[in-house]
This record gives C-alpha cells, sequence and structure tokens, in this order.
C-alpha cells in the first residue's frame, strides 16, 4: 500500500480509496495492456541520494546552521549524512527543557522569551498538530526522505502511506531527540541557548558570527533558518544590509467547535468511525471588500496555545495531539494581507503584527489571557459577557470580551462576512456558542531574505536563508524540504560543484 485516502464528498457513502505498488514478471506488457488506464503507471523512484561527499581535508570552517525547527533539523541531519560536521546553533533549549517552560506559560502565565512556543529545539511545529503533507511541488520526492527519517527517529509508520499524515506534539519531543542524536554521532555539534546577534560580513561575504555567549564564531557558510518568529535577528540582517523584502501574510482569529460537531457534518452517518478518525476542513470565501477568509492550520481533536515570544503580547496557534481526541477542533480563521497594509519598509510587518498581539493581551485583562468572543455575538456586533457550550481550551484562558477592535477594521468585516457562509459549507460553523480566539498573527513569515537560483542570498556569499522565517516555506513538511535542499547547495559550494537551479 502506497497511499490510503478516503473520498467523503457524498457523506452517505463514504469512500476508501487507495494506491498500490505491484510487481509483475513482464511490466512491458502489463503496461502495454493498460496504456488507456490513466491512473497505472510505473513506481517512481524515490530513492534519497547524497549530492556530495565531504573530503577528508576541509579548506573552510565547518558550516553552521542556525535555528533547530524543521528546516534547521534537516539542513543539519543532511550535512551531517554528508560528512560535513555541522555546528547548530539554537537560541532556545533542548526539547524537554523547552517543553517546561511553554508549560510555564499556559499553567502559571510565566512568559520566558527565550525558550517557548516560537524557540527551541524542533521550533513552532513540535507544539502544532504535526501535519506531514503540503502542496509544493516535490519533483525529487524529497518528502520521502522527511517521512523516512521521522519513521527512523520513532514517528508511526503510517505516516508513509496516509495521505494527510501527521505526528502530534508528544511524539515530535522524543522523534527530535533522536534525531539530534544522530546529528551527533555523525560529528555534528548542536549548541543550545546560543543566539547569533551578529553577523560579521566581509566585501559581501559571510566571515563570521557573534554569539550570545561571548563567542566569536569563524565561519564562511551559514544557514539562516531562523523560523518565523527571530524578529531581532531579522533586525539585525538589515542593519547589517542583508537583502530583506516585506511579504504577504494573514491575520484573524482560531476558531473553535465541538469536534463531534465537525464530524457530524463531514462524514453524516459514518461520524465516529475508526477509519475516519477525526474530521478535518478546509474553508475559503472571497469577500465582497476584496478580501479573502480561508481557514488555516486546521487542528482535529486539538487545543488553542499561548505562542508568543514577546512579553505584553497575545499569539494564539493550534495543536493536537497523535490521537486528536480532545474534545474540540480549532483552525485559524485568517485574512490575506499585503505589505500595502502596512508601508514602511521590508520590517513594517513585524511592527504591524506586535500592534495587534499588544492589543489582544490587553482586551484579555493582562497576564497572557487571550480575548475571545462567541461567534453569534461577533457576527451580531455585541460584545460577549460570558461563554457557553464550547469551553475554549486556549491556557492560561480566555477573556469574554469585544473582538471587533483586536484586529483592523477590513479584517473584522471580512470574517464578520465569511463565518455564515461558511456555515453553509459545514452545518453549525456559526453556531452561536462556537468561540474566537484572538490573535492568530504568525501564519508565516512577514519578510523574505532574498536568495538566488543557488539558494545564497541575494548580496551576501556564503549566506543561504532557508525555510518558514526566510519566506520559503510553510509548515513541518515544506520547511523540512527546503532545509535539505538548501543543505545539498551548501554541500556542493563547499566541494566546488555549482548547485544546479
Amino acid at each position: 500500500m502506497f497511499r490510503r485516502a478516503h473520498d467523503a464528498r457524498k457523506r452517505a457513502d463514504i469512500k476508501l480509496t487507495y494506491i498500490v505498488d505491484v510487481e509483475v514478471e513482464d511490466e512491458a506488457a502489463v503496461l502495454k495492456r493498460l496504456a488507456d488506464v490513466p491512473h497505472c503507471a510505473v513506481t517512481p523512484d524515490m530513492a534519497y541520494r547524497f549530492v556530495a561527499k565531504a573530503p577528508a581535508q576541509l579548506s573552510a570552517p565547518r558550516p553552521v546552521v542556525i535555528g533547530m525547527g524543521p528546516c534547521g533539523l534537516f539542513a543539519g541531519l543532511i550535512l551531517a549524512q554528508m560528512g560535513f560536521r555541522p555546528i547548530i546553533l539554537e537560541r532556545g533549549k533542548a526539547v524537554r527543557e523547552r517543553t517546561k517552560d511553554t508549560f510555564g506559560l499556559w499553567r502559571k502565565s510565566v512568559l520566558n522569551p527565550e525558550s517557548n512556543v516560537q524557540f527551541g529545539e524542533g521550533g513552532a511545529g513540535t507544539f502544532s498538530d504535526g501535519k506531514l503533507y503540503s502542496q509544493i511541488k516535490d519533483p525529487k520526492h524529497y518528502g520521502r526522505k522527511v517521512l523516512d527519517e521521522f519513521v527512523r527517529a520513532g514517528a508511526p509508520e503510517d505516516i508513509l502511506y496516509l495521505s494527510r499524515p501527521h505526528i502530534g506534539t508528544f511524539r515530535l519531543v522524543s522523534m527530535v531527540e533522536k534525531m539530534r542524536a544522530t546529528i551527533h554521532e555523525l560529528g555534528g555539534e548542536v549548541r543550545f541557548e546560543t543566539r547569533v546577534d551578529d553577523i560579521e560580513i566581509d566585501q559581501g561575504k559571510v566571515r563570521g558570527l557573534k554569539l550570545s555567549t561571548g563567542e566569536h564564531l569563524r565561519c564562511d557558510y551559514v544557514v539562516l533558518a531562523v523560523g518565523h518568529s527571530a524578529r531581532d535577528t531579522f533586525q539585525m540582517l538589515s542593519d547589517r544590509g542583508v537583502y530583506i523584502e516585506a511579504k504577504p501574510f494573514s491575520l484573524g482569529f482560531r476558531i473553535e467547535h465541538p469536534q463531534g460537531l465537525i464530524d457530524r457534518s463531514r462524514f453524516g452517518k459514518f461520524a465516529g468511525h475508526k477509519q475516519l478518525g477525526a474530521a478535518d476542513y478546509k474553508v475559503v470565501h472571497h469577500c465582497s471588500n476584496g478580501r479573502t477568509v480561508y481557514s488555516f492550520c486546521m487542528c482535529p481533536g486539538g487545543t488553542v496555545v499561548a505562542a508568543t515570544s514577546e512579553p505584553g503580547r497575545v499569539v494564539t496557534n493550534g495543536m493536537s495531539q497523535y490521537s486528536r481526541a480532545e474534545r474540540n477542533a480549532n483552525a485559524g480563521i485568517v485574512v490575506g494581507i499585503t505589505p500595502n497594509d502596512y508601508p514602511g519598509g521590508p520590517l513594517a510587518g513585524i511592527a504591524f503584527q506586535r500592534k495587534w498581539e499588544e492589543r489582544a493581551f490587553e482586551l484579555g485583562g493582562g497576564n497572557y489571557m487571550a480575548p475571545g468572543q462567541l461567534v453569534g455575538d461577533f457576527i451580531a456586533g455585541r460584545p460577549s459577557t460570558s461563554l457557553g457550550s464550547v469551553v475554549p481550551s486556549y491556557k492560561p484562558g480566555v477573556h469574554p470580551t469585544d473582538l471587533s477592535k483586536a484586529l483592523p477594521d477590513y479584517v473584522i468585516e471580512a470574517i464578520r462576512e465569511a463565518l455564515p457562509q461558511m456555515d453553509k459549507k459545514i452545518a453549525g460553523f456559526a453556531m452561536h456558542d462556537a468561540v474566537l480566539t484572538g490573535v492568530e498573527t504568525r501564519t508565516s513569515s512577514p519578510i523574505r531574505v532574498r536568495r538566488r537560483d543557488d539558494y545564497q542570498s541575494m548580496n551576501v556569499e556564503g549566506l543561504y536563508p532557508a525555510g518558514e522565517g526566510a519566506g520559503y516555506a510553510g509548515g513541518i513538511y515544506s520547511a523540512a524540504i527546503d532545509g535539505i535542499e538548501v543543505a545539498e547547495a551548501l554541500a556542493l559550494k563547499m566541494i566546488g560543484v555549482p548547485a544546479a537551479a
């Protein structure tokens, strides 16, 4: 079995669909006989092959990877597997220590700005649904390498054939630890609680890094895989003249419904069937004001989590465990915005995000409570004074209020129009007691560190912008694939072979 999925478009007759690999004795004859069958073809070769091998003696210093989220983790792993003994710098803590700090915010309202949902081993993807699929093109089947490495590190083998695989937070913790151990065994090095405070650039080339530990690290090749919340790093890069541009992202809220409602709407009489699991959804609405509202990072049977990395600000995100067994479904309901909405230069999007995160902190009453509102009240334009049958999952807690001032007027207007329209696609989506929790601001990076076809920065040789923070991925899967591609380009550069575009 190569792939298993389900077709739930007709709820009265849900079908399981399979793609299977079959070995035959006379392949040519079979292919000729089935030439008119569009879904029959030779199985593609998805084996991963390393593009380079490190020489016994390297003339350049060891390559450095900044950040240990999915992109940095796979960039470091591939470089280690090719023998380049990378140094990985992570400003946060090792994953288990980081988990304790994250729970400190959720349970005690105590934020550690260097160790939280955004910063630390595993990156933001560790506290997510662990989705392992994407709409990106992957002609070289790097995604298979990602899945194989995850299984080797302890992920369930069903991620190799499920059409929409996921892992969940708790499993990701132990997997990340095992992958770090592999990097160490191959001669790599991981340094935690080590932030990059400055980059030395001489005549357009990387020459070294200044670290928060006080060390100056000599290097010529750096993978920049810092994630979308490394705002101080983006400022430093801009100050040093690295070419950065503003890019679109999205703003909105998290919405929570009973998972059973979503299951019944999507699966009808088959809701709860073990082969189907918890139902997910994807909805979109094009508004009369020209904006588009869409669901983002939908987490079946999950929780809304506090995801800020800066004091005095509230940010929401969603996560699920592998079982997806919590009572609520949640998703971002977000509105696309562009640099035209926040003029002021390449870093203006960061200031824009901070403005609304600070507003959410105030509306929540301080102490990292999140502002919330019943969907019925939000649509009607009246404040919520209490919650209903849907118990919000966000910790430290949700403060009922009026979300109309939590985001720009055009975002509020668009979401208010979209929710009743989405209800036509998913019955009950606009139920009165569903809960909106604010704010969702970090859907993707607000900047892009532009790179050339050889994956190096547009104007700094030796700097390889990568992953979600640099504007080249969105989510675990695509970020990991980008990490592989960048690692290959860097390795070829180090041995003097031009990288293919």
